[in-house]
C-alpha cells in the first residue's frame, strides 16, 4: 500500500546534483573494478597454475628429452591482459586503500539510493513493489557475473547448482524482508538490527551444530542485544510523526533468520564441492563469478516468480513509468552491488576476512551516520545514540578479539618465476604470488556487506 502523506523531498535541483554526484562517484568505481578484475585474474592463473608445473618438469620422456616446461622460463601473459604479480607490484597500504575505496564508494553509493528509493515520497506515493526491484537488482548481478565469467575465466570445476540455487533463494528472501522493512523502520534501524546477524548464527550453532562459545563471544552477543534493545525503546518521536513499526522489526528478524539458513546451505556448498570435485592436492572451491552468477540467478528467477505473485512486478512497472528517477535509482544501485561484490572479493583474496570486516563495519558505521545527518527524520535520541555505541563497540569488540587471536605467518621464501601453462583462475588460494599461511577461504556467497554473494547484509 502506498500513502499520500508527502515528506519533506529536497528541491528538483538538488535531486538532480545528488544523483549527478552519485552517478560520477559509481563511474569512477566502475572504471577502478574493471581495473581491479582485469589485474587481478592474473596471479590467480599463475597460482592455480604453480601445482602444476612442478609435476611436469619432474615427467621423464622418451629418450631422455628434456622436460616440456622449463624451470625458469619467462612468464606468459594469462587472460586478463597484465603480466606476472601485477597487483604485488603495488604496496600492500595502496591495495588496502583501493579495496576500501572500492567498498566504501560502492556500498554507500548503494545505501543513500536504495533508502531514497523506500523512503521518500514520488507524488505523494512511496515505493512499495520490492520483489521487482529485487529482480532488476539480482539480474544486473548476474549479467556483471556472467560477464566478468566469460572475460576472466571459470574454475573448470564442477558447480553444484542445486546446492548454490538453494543459498541464492534463502538470501533473496532475507534481502527481501530486509529492504520490505525500509518501508516501515528508519535506515539506522535496520543496519543496527541487522548487525544482529551473529545471534541467530550462534543460536543455531549451539541447537543445530552442538557448537560451543567463549564467553567473550556470549558477552559481545550480548553487548550488541542490549545495543539494539536500547536503540529501539530510547527512540524519541520522529518529527514526521511516525515511528519505527513492530511489523518493521519483525521483517528484519525475518531477515536474520534467513541469513542463519543461508549460512548453514554455503556449508552445504562447501561440502558438496569437495564431493564433486576430489582432489588431493586440497580443496578448491568455485570462482568468485562463478559464485556470484548462479547465486544470483537463482535470486533473480525466484523473485521473479514472487513478483508475478504479488503482483510487484506490474504495480512496479507502474510506478516506474510514472516515476523514471526510481527505475533509474533502482538501475544505479544495483550496479553499485555488483560493481561492490569485486572489491570484497578483492580486498578478501589480497588480504584477510578480518580485514574485510574491519572495512566493512566502519563501513555500516559510516552509512549510519550519514544517514543521520542527511535525514532530519533519522534524528536520533541520547539513548539511541548510546545504543548505536553499545552495537559497534560489540562489532569492533569482535574485531580485536580474532586479531588477537589470529596466528602469526611464517614468511616463505618468493619462487622463482615459472612457465604460466594454464588459462584457469581458481578461488582456491590468495592471489598473491607467494601464498600465505593463513590463506583466506573463498569468498562466500553473500558477503556480509554485499547484497548480492559477497555481503547480503548491506
Amino acid at each position: 500500500r502506498t500513502s499520500s502523506r508527502q515528506v519533506g523531498t529536497p528541491h528538483p535541483s538538488r535531486l538532480a546534483q545528488q544523483t549527478m554526484r552519485a552517478n560520477n562517484i559509481l563511474l569512477a568505481s566502475l572504471v577502478a573494478s574493471a581495473l581491479v578484475s582485469s589485474a587481478h585474474s592474473t596471479p590467480l592463473a599463475i597460482a592455480s597454475s604453480r601445482r602444476y608445473v612442478p609435476r611436469l618438469n619432474n615427467l621423464r620422456l622418451r629418450g631422455g628429452a628434456a622436460p616440456a616446461v622449463a624451470p625458469n622460463a619467462a612468464p606468459t601473459r594469462v587472460r586478463g591482459g597484465a603480466g606476472l604479480g601485477g597487483l604485488n607490484k603495488i604496496p600492500k597500504e595502496v591495495q588496502l586503500v583501493i579495496g576500501s575505496i572500492g567498498i566504501f564508494l560502492s556500498f554507500s553509493v548503494f545505501a543513500v539510493l536504495q533508502e531514497d528509493v523506500y523512503k521518500k515520497a514520488y507524488g505523494g506515493e512511496y515505493f512499495g513493489s520490492t520483489f521487482f526491484a529485487l529482480v532488476l537488482e539480482r539480474g544486473i548481478n548476474a549479467l556483471t557475473a556472467l560477464l566478468g565469467d566469460r572475460m576472466l575465466g571459470s574454475s573448470g570445476l564442477v558447480i553444484p547448482h542445486r546446492e548454490i540455487f538453494n543459498s541464492g533463494i534463502s538470501q533473496m528472501l532475507a534481502m527481501a524482508a530486509s529492504n520490505e522493512a525500509l518501508r516501515y523502520v528508519s535506515y539506522p534501524t535496520q543496519v543496527l538490527g541487522k548487525s544482529c546477524k551473529m545471534v541467530p548464527v550462534m543460536a543455531g550453532g549451539i541447537v543445530l551444530g552442538g557448537k560451543r562459545y567463549s564467553p567473550i563471544e556470549y558477552a559481545q552477543v550480548l553487548l550488541i542485544t542490549l545495543g539494539v534493545v536500547v536503540f529501539n525503546f530510547g527512540g524519541k518521536k520522529k518529527k514526521s510523526g511516525k515511528a519505527d513499526s513492530p511489523y518493521g522489526l519483525a521483517l528484519i528478524g525475518a531477515s536474520l533468520l534467513m541469513d542463519a539458513f543461508t549460512g548453514g546451505l554455503q556449508d552445504r556448498v562447501k561440502v558438496r564441492t569437495k564431493e564433486l570435485n576430489p582432489s588431493p592436492g586440497g580443496a578448491k572451491r568455485p570462482s568468485m563469478h562463478e559464485s556470484m552468477l548462479w547465486t544470483n540467478a537463482s535470486g533473480c528467477l525466484m523473485a521473479l516468480v514472487l513478483a508475478l505473485l504479488t503482483r510487484h512486478l506490474f504495480t512496479g512497472i507502474k510506478f516506474s513509468a510514472a516515476h523514471p528517477e526510481v527505475l533509474k535509482a533502482i538501475i544505479v544501485y544495483s550496479i553499485a552491488s555488483a560493481v561492490g561484490q569485486n572489491f570484497v572479493y578483492f580486498t578478501l583474496t589480497q588480504f584477510n576476512p578480518l580485514v574485510l570486516t574491519t572495512v566493512t563495519t566502519t563501513r555500516k558505521i559510516f552509512s549510519t551516520l550519514f544517514s543521520v545527518f542527511r535525514n532530519p527524520n533519522n534524528s536520533l535520541s541520547g539513548m539511541q545514540w548510546g545504543g548505536c555505541s553499545l552495537v559497534f563497540s560489540g562489532l569492533i569488540g569482535d574485531i580485536i578479539r580474532k586479531l588477537a587471536s589470529q596466528p602469526q605467518a611464517q614468511p616463505k621464501p618468493m619462487p622463482a618465476p615459472v612457465a604460466v601453462i594454464t588459462d584457469e583462475p581458481t578461488a582456491a588460494a590468495p592471489v598473491s604470488v607467494a601464498p600465505s599461511v593463513d590463506a583466506p577461504p573463498a569468498p562466500p556467497a553473500a558477503q556480509d556487506d554485499t547484497p548480492g554473494p559477497a555481503s547480503s547484509g548491506q
